[in-house]
């Protein structure tokens, strides 16, 4: 809810940028929050990194 919150009050965040800050802000290990996000947010996340060519899987979308 928090990371959906932080988008729609900054438009021009991602939901990452949005998970990062809201870790910085409660002092949460990065890597422990993944148990803590909805799967929802998680996969938006892991489709920003997708298309960020982060992580494998990307690119290869048709474009809409």
């Amino acid at each position: 809810k928090m990371v959906e919150d932080y988008v729609a009050e900054h438009p021009d965040s991602s939901y990452m940028d949005a998970a990062l800050h809201i870790c910085e802000e409660r002092a949460i290990d990065p890597m422990d929050v993944s148990k803590l996000i909805s799967p929802v947010i998680r996969e938006k996340i892991e489709a920003e990194a997708m298309n960020a060519n982060l992580v494998k899987g990307g690119g290869n979308s048709l474009p809409i």
